[in-house]
C-alpha cells in the first residue's frame, strides 16, 4: 500500500472533483432514467472527448480556449442534433444515440492513430486522471456548474427539452476532462440506479450520498492500492450503488407493510 498519496493535498482536490461532478450528474442521471435515454452520457461524453482530441490534433492542445471551444461545440452539437432527432424518431432515440457513441469513438481512434501517445491519451479520457486534479482547476468547473445548477433547478420546467440537452453538453464537457469517460457513465446512472424508488428531495438528497460515499472509497482506495482511481471508482460506486439500493427497497417494504392509519 502507498500511504504517501494518502494526502489531503492528493486526496482532497480529487474529492472535491468528484462532489461537483455528482451535483449536476445527479440531478440529470434521475431524468435520464426516467426518460429510458441510459447511453446519452456515453455519446456525449464520447463526442466532447473527440472535440478535445480533434483540438490536438489541430495542434491547439496548449490553447485551453480552444480546446475546450471546440469540446464544448461538438458536445453542443451533438446535444442539438439528439434533441432534433427525439423529436422526430422518438422510437429508434436509444438506437441514435448508440450510433453516435461509436462514430465517436472510432472517430477518436483514427485521429489518434499516428500519435505515439495515443494509446495513453485515449485511455486518460476513459479512466481519467481526478487523482491528479488541482485547486486552481477545479475553480472554472465549480463556477460553470453553479451557473447550470441554477439554471436547471430554477427554470428547466419553462425552458423544457432543449434546456436538458444543453445542460447536459456543458456538464459532460467539463466532466469528462475531470474524471474521465467511465466515471460520468456510473456518475449518472448508478446513483439513479440506486434510489429509483425514491422520489423528491429524498432521492435527490440519497443519490448525493449514494455518490459520495463512492468516490470517497474509490479515491481513498485507489490511493493505497496505487491503481487507477476511475476504474477504482466506478467499481466502488457499483458496490455503494448496490448497498444503497438494496437498503431503500428494505425501508419502502417495511413502510409499505405497515397497517393503515386507523385499521385494526
Amino acid at each position: 500500500m502507498n500511504w504517501d498519496l494518502l494526502d489531503w493535498s492528493i486526496v482532497g482536490p480529487a474529492l472535491v472533483a468528484g462532489l461537483l461532478v455528482l451535483s449536476t450528474h445527479v440531478p440529470l442521471g434521475q431524468v435520464v432514467l426516467q426518460r429510458g435515454i441510459i447511453f446519452i452520457d456515453l455519446a456525449i461524453a464520447q463526442v466532447a472527448a473527440l472535440g478535445v482530441i480533434a483540438a490536438g490534433f489541430m495542434d491547439w492542445e496548449e490553447n485551453i480556449y480552444a480546446v475546450q471551444a471546440v469540446a464544448v461545440g461538438s458536445a453542443l452539437v451533438a446535444a442539438a442534433a439528439l434533441n432534433w432527432t427525439e423529436r422526430r424518431w422518438p422510437e429508434i432515440q436509444e438506437a441514435l444515440i448508440g450510433t453516435l457513441f461509436i462514430l465517436a469513438a472510432s472517430g477518436s481512434v483514427l485521429l489518434l492513430a499516428e500519435n505515439p501517445h495515443g494509446g495513453e491519451y485515449l485511455k486518460d479520457l476513459l479512466v481519467g486522471q481526478i487523482l491528479w486534479t488541482t485547486w486552481h482547476k477545479l475553480i472554472p468547473v465549480s463556477l460553470l456548474y453553479a451557473v447550470l445548477l441554477l439554471l436547471w433547478f430554477a427554470g428547466r420546467e419553462r425552458l423544457g427539452r432543449p434546456m436538458f440537452y444543453a445542460t447536459f453538453a456543458f456538464a459532460i464537457t467539463a466532466s469528462v476532462q475531470l474524471v474521465g469517460i467511465y466515471l460520468v457513465f456510473a456518475s449518472l446512472i448508478l446513483p439513479a440506479l440506486a434510489t429509483r424508488r425514491m422520489s423528491g428531495p429524498a432521492r435527490l438528497a440519497a443519490g448525493y450520498l449514494t455518490g459520495a460515499v463512492a468516490f470517497l472509497f474509490g479515491i481513498v482506495l485507489s490511493a493505497l492500492l496505487d491503481l487507477p482511481t476511475g476504474a477504482v471508482t466506478v467499481w466502488t460506486m457499483a458496490a455503494v450503488a448496490l448497498l444503497a439500493a438494496a437498503a431503500i427497497k428494505r425501508l419502502t417494504d417495511r413502510r409499505a407493510g405497515r397497517p393503515r392509519s386507523g385499521s385494526s
